[in-house]
Parts: structure tokens; C-alpha cells; sequence
């Protein structure tokens, strides 16, 4: 288990602990990844990456249960209660997710979700 690093400077205006978790809202991640100093810092950009990666598997996501619940439309009654079911259940799942992001980046860590955190890890080295 790898330890934890906090971070505890500042980047721009802003600690880079409040700009890590303004990253979590689509249009300050976007300003982040273009603007000084923000785009340079890798604690910014790691989760302004992770937040569009994010926000990428939400909305496939929700094409999947878009299209599933064409097909389970069919089926009376059970099929429009599993879907939604299915889709309140998914939407509540991606809210806690978002929130933790947020307080871990308030936090000052770097906490990394599977598959979206190693892509976010990747453009961050990368860029």
C-alpha cells in the first residue's frame, strides 16, 4: 500500500487543495486543464482528468441503461420498475462517488478510482 501524500501549497489564487476539489465541477476542470498556472500543476490536473473521466463513464453509463430500458420496456410492469430501480440506484452510486472525490480532494490526496484514476494518472504524467 502506497502511503499518503497530501498536498499543502498553493496554485494561482487558490490552495491547491480547493482547486483539486473545484476540479470536480465540469466547467472549472475544463478552465483548469487550459489556464496558468493550474494546467501545470499535477495534483490540479490529476483530478480535473479524473473528474472528466468521470463524468465520460456517467454518461455511458446512462447510454446503457437508456438502451436497456428500451428493451426491458417491453416486459408489462417488472421491466420499468427494474429499470428504474436500476437507474436511481446507478445515479445515487455516481453522487456518493463524486462526493468522496471531493472531500479526498479536500483532503489533499490523490485517491484514484479503478480504471478512471489509472487514465487520469496517464494524461497527468503525460501532459
Amino acid at each position: 500500500m502506497r502511503p499518503v501524500v497530501r498536498v499543502r501549497g498553493t496554485v494561482g489564487a487558490l490552495p491547491e487543495t480547493i482547486a483539486g476539489a473545484l476540479a470536480y465541477c465540469i466547467v472549472p476542470a475544463i478552465v483548469f486543464l487550459l489556464v496558468e498556472p493550474y494546467k501545470k500543476n499535477l495534483f490540479v490536473r490529476f483530478h480535473s482528468f479524473q473528474c472528466l473521466g468521470l463524468c465520460l463513464a456517467a454518461v455511458v453509463i446512462g447510454a446503457g441503461l437508456r438502451v436497456a430500458g428500451f428493451v426491458l420496456f417491453f416486459i408489462p410492469l417488472l421491466g420499468r420498475l427494474f429499470i428504474l430501480l436500476v437507474s436511481v440506484l446507478a445515479g445515487l452510486a455516481f453522487f456518493v462517488v463524486w462526493a468522496v472525490l471531493i472531500v479526498k480532494a479536500l483532503q489533499g490526496e490523490m485517491f484514484k478510482l479503478p480504471f478512471v484514476g489509472e487514465f487520469a494518472e496517464r494524461q497527468t504524467i503525460s501532459g
